[in-house]
């Protein structure tokens, strides 16, 4: 491969990244913006900030926090705003984040446009309950060669009130040649019914940022800021067959889910099918929690698949990828004509592969559910 074509698109992004940043500079220093009224939905709140800063840095200031999983950097897309009044065109770097509605309905990611007169914007309403936390970790635990299970305490008096399948986001602070805090969104696998305590499944990902600090830094005891909760990933109330598929830390809001099913009843009024995919054995966790379940509670249904069981493995369970698992089932006498809603959580490929097969079945994408990271 010809590593001039690699350099370049690196070289022009470093480039247009110190050019970004210079001209953030020069605006905080040759104009002055003053103070400036936020609108927000049409006057639930009313904010008057200092201009100058992104929306989604100003937002946070006043404790309204927008999901952002890379931190304001423009490469998630989360943190998007319907915008009531003008705030310019959109920048490039947003271009690849919005669809002809978000176009079409005057939508911005927060993190690429800046606070520089009055605005009006509009938010989910549940964003005016997220709080930022000083947690502490009581308990680090490997689940897998590359998942750890983290255990964090909040303050005492307080109460996060979130969802099972609901996220945060967790900032940890500079380390290495990594200069500033960075935050990053992992699915909450606690019960809300312990409210003062959240945890986390978070998985190693070669060169995160993130991730690396917690499997290579992160001790017993050190405090983090959580900020809680995100996403509007949950369990509907309804009486259809849950249809759910995960795939290494895409467990996480799973175990919140199941927990709580447990504790309110639930699990044992509506059916479940859990297919969760692995490459082998050494990938699977919470296996012998999960096949409990299923032996105890009559409409659970556990059903892990291996993608490529090792010899070792001696595995007798199914085997191939977890969207040819799903797509067998799914043709089967026990869900073939039931009502489903679909669950997911994973990777971006497996869910889109997931969907595909769901709706060559006929489930309704309105009906199919799930917060995707990249």
């Amino acid at each position: 491969m010809n590593t001039a074509l690699l350099i370049a698109p690196l070289a022009i992004s470093g480039i247009s990244a110190a050019l970004a940043a210079l001209i953030s500079l020069t605006d905080k220093i040759v104009n002055n913006y003053g103070e400036c009224i936020i609108t927000v939905n049409g006057g639930k709140k009313e904010l008057t900030v200092q201009g100058g800063n992104s929306m989604l840095a100003t937002l946070a200031e006043q404790q309204i926090f927008i999901p952002s999983a890379c931190g304001g950097r423009g490469s998630c897309g989360e943190c998007k705003v319907k915008c009531t009044t003008d705030v310019g065109p959109h920048v490039p770097t947003e271009m690849p984040w919005m669809t002809p509605s978000d176009l079409k309905n005057n939508v911005h990611l927060s993190c690429q446009f800046k606070v520089k007169g009055d605005v009006g914007i509009e938010i989910p309403e549940y964003l005016f309950y997220v709080k930022r936390y000083k947690a502490t970790v009581e308990r680090i635990s490997d689940l897998t060669h590359d998942i750890k299970e983290v255990y964090f305490k909040l303050p005492d008096g307080v109460s996060t009130n979130y969802k099972a399948g609901q996220y945060a986001q967790i900032e940890v602070p500079p380390y290495g040649k990594i200069k500033e805090p960075t935050q990053r969104a992992y699915s909450l696998s606690s019960t809300p019914n312990d409210p003062n305590h959240v945890e986390f499944m978070i998985r190693l990902v070669p060169g995160g940022i993130v991730t690396t600090y917690v499997h290579e830094h992160l001790k017993e005891g050190q405090k983090l800021d959580v900020i809680v909760p995100f996403g509007e990933f949950h369990v509907r109330d309804t009486s259809a067959t849950m249809v759910c598929v995960a795939g290494g830390s895409g467990m996480a809001p799973f175990k919140s889910i199941f927990t709580t099913m447990i504790e309110d009843g639930s699990i044992d009024k509506r059916d479940v099918w859990y297919f969760f995919g692995a490459r082998s054995v050494r990938d699977l966790f919470y296996v012998e929690w999960l096949s409990e379940l299923a032996e105890k509670h009559e409409r659970f249904h556990f059903i892990p698949a291996l993608s490529e069981p090792e010899e070792s493995d001696k595995w007798q369970g199914e085997t191939g990828l977890i969207t040819e698992v799903l797509d067998k089932y799914l043709v089967s006498d026990d869900l073939k004509d039931a009502e489903k809603e679909g669950y997911l959580c994973g990777s971006p490929g497996m869910l889109d592969a997931c969907m595909a097969v769901m709706r060559k079945h006929d489930m309704e994408d309105e009906r199919i559910y799930f917060d995707k990271f990249a």
